[in-house]
């Protein structure tokens, strides 16, 4: 079975995280074997957006969402990163400015919306408006709780523009968490990224985890999938959403556009030129 399909949260799905492992590793457990089908798959992603590119005729968003050290960056870094930045933009929703505040939740969201030929990367999203704000009541539960639809309809709207969706929750374990802090406690080259809020938000965990089912069982919808990602092992998560990713685009059918001049005539003119410096040396 294709990870697109195994990981796969189909619509109407009643979510329980408890169901899911997230050390799971398939049959995996060779870790190199599993980094050199990541880069094989890296390359055929690089190839295909390359090809929507030039196409630009529809375009990818693809949502990263996860609890602290879930490893959102590094499926940016190690998934993302071989594409052509002409045609890609990874984008960080921080927490919202008073200018975007005075604005319904989804208006900074819009702009950053990928145009055709582009594809997108949230690293986090829309769906902090259902998460951290239900988590720590910053706006009322009859304001958010009408934000699942209002998030559908939006999504609609993107596919209806020739816009995929693909939507990824990076699920790990409270343990791993824990020693992903500690590693950056012990590695000075990732010192910068420790917060006291890390350890703060360790506190709602089984709230965040109901906040993520809602949003799992809500908002995974046929053409805007949500994906849960075993993400204890880096090396598995990277290999699963590459995958997830060519193996979407594949199904696209994407081509590269027919040339909009003569080709005939242009290689005569090449011919030309050619020869004609030639004969001016």
């Amino acid at each position: 079975m294709s990870y697109r399909k195994q990981f796969r949260i189909a619509p109407g799905t009643d979510v329980r995280l408890k169901d899911f492992d997230p050390r799971y590793a398939d049959k995996h457990e060779d870790k190199n074997a599993a980094l050199q089908k990541t880069e094989q798959l890296r390359k055929r992603l690089d190839d295909l957006q390359y090809k929507l590119y030039a196409e630009k005729k529809r375009s990818l968003l693809i949502c990263l969402q996860g609890l602290d050290a879930g490893g959102k960056d590094g499926v940016v870094r190690h998934v993302i990163a071989s594409t052509n930045p002409e045609g890609c933009r990874a984008i960080s929703f921080k927490e919202p400015s008073k200018e975007e505040l005075a604005h319904d939740f989804l208006w900074r969201i819009e702009h950053q919306a990928p145009r055709r030929g582009e594809v997108v990367i949230f690293n986090r999203s829309h769906y902090e408006d259902v998460l951290i704000v239900r988590v720590h009541d910053l706006v009322a539960k009859k304001v958010w709780s009408k934000r699942y639809e209002q998030i559908n309809d939006f999504e609609r709207r993107l596919i209806a523009n020739d816009t995929h969706i693909l939507k990824f929750f990076l699920h790990i374990s409270k343990e791993e968490q824990l020693e992903r802090f500690k590693q950056r406690l012990d590695d000075p080259t990732r010192r910068w990224k420790i917060s006291e809020a890390d350890y703060a938000e360790r506190e709602y965990w089984d709230d965040y985890t109901a906040a993520y089912e809602d949003v799992l069982s809500k908002c995974s919808t046929e053409d805007a999938p949500w994906f849960v990602i075993p993400a204890d092992h880096k090396w598995f998560r990277d290999l699963a959403i590459s995958e997830i990713i060519v193996d979407t685009m594949e199904k696209l059918g994407i081509a590269l556009p027919a040339p909009t001049v003569d080709i005939a005539d242009i290689r005569r003119k090449y011919h030309q030129t050619v020869k004609e410096e030639k004969k001016g040396k």
